[in-house]
């Protein structure tokens, strides 16, 4: 496509010459912008695909796809409607459970937390928490005091395996002198750490029949949570399970119940882009300068060329090859840059908070103990490909330019 004498000169036009300092700057600025916006894209758009994925990882891995709950409060005779939720084509488990709110406290420290009560096996079943425990084991998950404690929320009372800590519920027992809190004193058997903070500083489980005495539901449970194939697909299994609720029966999925959340996690992605986005194109007006100023200043070079034969086409065809290599190096710089640091970014962010002294991604602010990222290799190509399909349309204009300069006019004026 491109003749080797086409690429000797639009490499001697570009390498940089004492008497084209100024132009070499400016397209070495070119070439960082390139770079510096690819990279920058790279990195944003893992960071918040990581942030993403790390959320609904979380969420999901920690609670049900679909919940159905019961107007009165309580899911009465909860076992038939599970057992028919089973059979929904779709579903992959159902869960009783028991939620309720309480304040832990131990040695004079106190913290409210959540009890979310389920049996050993479906607490087996949620690896997100299984398999992070941290001290402790789930073998001893049963009985009547034992509890499952989250990593944060014992540090904050202060407590440990084997310490017993102090359960408080606002609904307490109704006496002739008013409410009365009831509480009751639990035996840690282990901690777990799922990396959110949320969720580390603010759960307890217990065991089922354990949950449902302490709260006094007898054999009902506050919610099935239902597991489907795709989470991301919830239509047809939202609609057979809504046919198999009861009239005071309600459900809800993982969608809505974080829907602000999601939502605001795609916006700022989408804003993140825009803004980056305007650094290559900054650097593709770099090279339309640059170029220009190239052109003027090898005007009597182009003339001299098309006077011994040289066609337009081939003057364009220099000055293109001279303004897509520096969007090519730009964009291959950035993007492996962008990639490097995005593969090593969690050591970086160490190495930055030991080098300052400072905690850059608090896990108390951001509710996540590390900065996640994920690499989309369709989202690297979409940048790469759009870095370079700019630098390619910023490089017509001049490449135009100089194709139609006049040789007797630029030798006149030499």
């Amino acid at each position: 496509m491109f003749a080797p004498i086409e690429w000797m000169i639009a490499g001697r036009y570009v390498r940089a010459r004492r008497s084209e300092g100024f132009i070499s700057v400016i397209a070495a600025i070119s070439i960082l912008g390139i770079m510096l916006g690819v990279g920058a894209l790279i990195i944003v758009l893992s960071v918040q695909n990581g942030l993403r994925a790390e959320f609904i990882k979380s969420v999901l891995g920690f609670k049900g796809h679909i919940t159905v709950v019961s107007s009165e409060g309580v899911l009465r005779n909860h076992a038939g409607l599970a057992n028919r939720l089973r059979q929904t084509e779709g579903v992959v488990s159902v869960t009783p459970l028991v939620e309720g709110q309480i304040l832990a406290t131990h040695k004079g420290r106190s913290s409210g937390a959540i009890i979310r009560g389920l049996s050993k096996p479906d607490l087996q079943k949620r690896r997100l928490v299984a398999e992070n425990i941290r001290n402790g084991t789930l073998e001893t998950f049963s009985g009547n005091n034992a509890i499952l404690v989250g990593t944060r929320l014992a540090r904050v009372l202060g407590a440990n395996v084997g310490d017993q800590i102090t359960l408080v519920s606002p609904n307490g027992t109704v006496t002739v002198f008013g409410t009365v809190p009831r509480m009751k004193a639990y035996t840690i058997i282990g901690t777990f750490e799922v990396g959110n903070s949320l969720f580390d500083g603010g759960f307890i489980f217990m065991p089922l029949g354990v949950a449902q005495r302490y709260f006094r539901l007898g054999d009902g449970v506050s919610k099935l949570e239902v597991f489907v194939e795709d989470p991301d697909a919830l239509g047809e299994p939202r609609r057979e399970i809504a046919s198999a609720l009861g009239p005071n029966q309600r459900l809800f999925d993982w969608q809505q119940e974080n829907r602000s959340i999601v939502n605001a996690l795609q916006v700022q992605k989408n804003v993140m882009f825009l803004i980056v986005a305007l650094i290559i194109l900054v650097a593709a007006f770099n090279i339309i300068s640059s170029l220009i100023m190239l052109v003027k200043d090898k005007s009597s070079a182009i003339a001299i060329l098309r006077t011994v034969g040289a066609s337009r086409g081939m003057i364009m065809r220099v000055f293109f090859i001279a303004g897509t290599s520096i969007g090519f190096a730009g964009t291959l710089v950035g993007t492996v840059g962008g990639l490097l640091i995005t593969i090593y970014i969690e050591n970086i962010q160490r190495f930055i908070e030991r080098l300052s002294g400072t905690e850059l991604f608090s896990p108390e602010v951001y509710f996540l103990s590390r900065l996640p990222s994920e690499i989309n290799p369709g989202e690297v190509v979409m940048i790469a490909g759009m870095a370079l399909g700019i630098s390619i349309l910023a490089t017509l204009y001049p490449s135009w330019r100089a194709a139609r300069l006049d040789p007797v006019e630029a030798l006149r004026y030499e």
